[in-house]
């Protein structure tokens, strides 16, 4: 997509547009175990990851946007390198020999505002979880310390996330979160209220009650 048709689209517009060009790149993710069920998911697909940008600034969203296309130019997938990026934790013999020599390298200021943006999140789905502990527990488990090779964390798949983005979505993401931050805010807390909102629930409180069954996701 050209930068003339990206700027002409609305927020929502651009949104849209990368739930989908992030959807085209899932389908091309390999699994060890085959084809997984969820890249046959595109509703859920949809409504989780449209809910995680809807806390994104428009020059983030932009940022991000033009990363997927450079990715695509360049022949790299970046839903492929978040998932491998995660086996540094869930299989890291088979990472260290097989597939960190094949992603870009990351270095350590890098590494450090990633982590810095890691802690503040974690803390933020902490919190979160010890207010509607019923939709916490149907969240991912919290800590790298805790993953498994069936189970990755939140904190893992973070880490996965932000290190497919570009220098300057790094950069604005940190800013957002700083922002945040600043204002009190927990945006685990906004976005999953955007989640449950897409669900049909009118607000978390709501959710949190009703919560007989699992809260898909």
């Amino acid at each position: 997509m050209s930068q003339t048709n990206q700027a002409a689209m609305s927020d929502d517009e651009l949104r849209e547009h990368i739930v989908r060009h992030e959807w085209e790149q899932f389908q091309q993710v390999d699994n060890e175990g085959g084809r997984a069920n969820c890249q046959g998911n595109w509703p859920t697909f949809h409504q989780m990851r449209y809910s995680q940008f809807a806390l994104w600034p428009r020059e983030l969203l932009d940022s991000y946007a033009q990363d997927l296309d450079i990715a695509d130019k360049e022949r790299r997938n970046l839903l492929t390198e978040k998932y491998a990026r995660m086996m540094e934790s869930t299989a890291p013999e088979e990472y260290r020999r097989d597939i960190a020599p094949y992603l870009p390298k990351l270095g350590l200021e890098r590494q450090s505002q990633q982590e810095r943006i890691i802690k503040q999140q974690v803390a933020w789905a902490a919190d979160f979880r010890s207010h509607y502990p019923k939709l916490g527990q149907e969240m991912r488990i919290l800590r790298t310390a805790d993953d498994t090779v069936q189970d990755t964390s939140f904190e893992t798949y973070l880490r996965g996330e932000l290190s497919t983005y570009s220098a300057n979505t790094l950069r604005l993401y940190l800013k957002m979160v700083l922002m945040l931050a600043a204002q009190r805010r927990n945006l685990t807390e906004e976005t999953l209220l955007a989640t449950v909102q897409a669900a049909g629930y009118e607000n978390l409180d709501q959710a949190e009650a009703a919560q007989q069954e699992p809260l898909q996701a």
